[in-house]
């Protein structure tokens, strides 16, 4: 028999059930943060992650030609950023989709392809100042992801890398930094005096936790990434450790002891890095007023200082493991945050504690 959820999220009034399913599949996390938040930023958060998860879909396919991935990824950028491209290249898009959709081996992945036809015209649903917001917060993420594909474009057979700390904190931010920002403008707009902070330093911390979310993914995956031939961690800054991007892949797909214990110090370092930038992130949550959406904000936070804890658990062995927080241990989470009202001192000592700190 199945408990009920702690905490009953709202249903969104424009999404289907097939929209939130596909939603669901292809993140349940963050199906859960868009859930929470007050209605009037459901339906353009979720419309604008579920076009960012098929245009990411698309650019991290490498298993397809670049050229391929490339052509689609145009289209889907030209007819998101055009209010009127769209019965223009409804067809060719709808062609592309379902041909591309037909080589996913993911199948949530697969599903997301197959409705894009359906997804896209749910832009035009919005309100228009929500609409521009959508398209503005897009362009910046098929941005990142344009160079993604045009940088790392030996696939398997070959490693590229990012070069220095600068690209790689101009790429967080395209790919995820934006985000805040987008969720934070939304606010100030749909919600009068939702924050207890100004809305500048809103849009700082905001954009700081959406950076920091993308670098603990970029550790998470690091093995995989480097397998399909993709280094996000910069060689100027590898090299200051006696490193390189070809030893990383070796030490993930090896386990060579050398490599890992000579990696420790900048994994720990990366490791303060991000987990600096979720504290904005919490600093942000607890700063908003509205249970729903501090609610919806932390819980981004909480599972990535979760994360976090047990990468540094792991070590830099986690380059050949799959780290991530348990699903019960979420569960648990979120009965715990129910059951003392979600303020913003329970979620602050939550995040506390399941960054490893002791509290007593």
């Amino acid at each position: 028999m199945q408990t009920a959820s702690p905490i009953q999220p709202r249903q969104s009034q424009t999404l289907s059930a097939a929209h939130r399913q596909i939603l669901r599949g292809v993140s349940r996390s963050f199906d859960l943060s868009i859930r929470l938040l007050p209605p009037a930023l459901q339906a353009p958060v979720a419309i604008g992650y579920l076009l960012a998860r098929a245009t990411d879909t698309v650019a991290d396919t490498t298993a397809l030609p670049l050229g391929e991935r490339q052509v689609l990824l145009d289209l889907m950028t030209q007819t998101i950023a055009d209010p009127h491209a769209w019965a223009l290249k409804n067809p060719e898009l709808t062609r592309l989709t379902q041909a591309f959709a037909a080589q996913q081996t993911d199948p949530h992945e697969r599903a997301l392809m197959q409705a894009l036809p359906q997804c896209l015209p749910l832009l035009h649903t919005l309100k228009l100042d929500d609409q521009a917001s959508v398209r503005g917060v897009l362009g910046h993420i098929t941005r990142g992801q344009q160079l993604d594909m045009a940088r790392f474009n030996s696939g398997p057979q070959g490693l590229e890398a990012l070069q220095t700390e600068a690209e790689l904190a101009d790429y967080t931010w395209l790919v995820a930094g934006c985000v805040g920002e987008f969720w934070t403008e939304l606010c100030g707009r749909h919600l009068p005096g939702y924050s207890l902070l100004p809305q500048n330093e809103m849009m700082r911390i905001g954009r700081e936790y959406g950076m920091g979310l993308q670098r603990l993914n970029i550790i998470r995956d690091a093995g995989a990434d480097l397998t399909a031939g993709r280094c996000y961690w910069p060689v100027e800054t590898l090299a200051q450790a006696g490193l390189s991007p070809e030893l990383l892949a070796h030490a993930a797909q090896n386990r060579d002891a050398g490599t890992l214990q000579a990696l420790a110090p900048l994994y720990s370092h990366w490791l303060d890095h991000t987990q600096t930038q979720l504290a904005c992130g919490m600093r942000y949550a607890t700063a908003l007023k509205p249970l729903r959406l501090r609610l919806a904000s932390a819980l981004p936070a909480l599972i990535g200082a979760r994360t976090v804890a047990l990468l540094r658990q792991a070590g830099p062995a986690a380059l050949g493991q799959r780290v991530k927080m348990p699903r019960h241990e979420i569960r648990a989470l979120l009965w715990r945050i129910a059951l003392r009202f979600g303020s913003a001192a329970v979620l602050d000592r939550e995040f506390r504690q399941l960054s490893g700190k002791d509290l007593s």
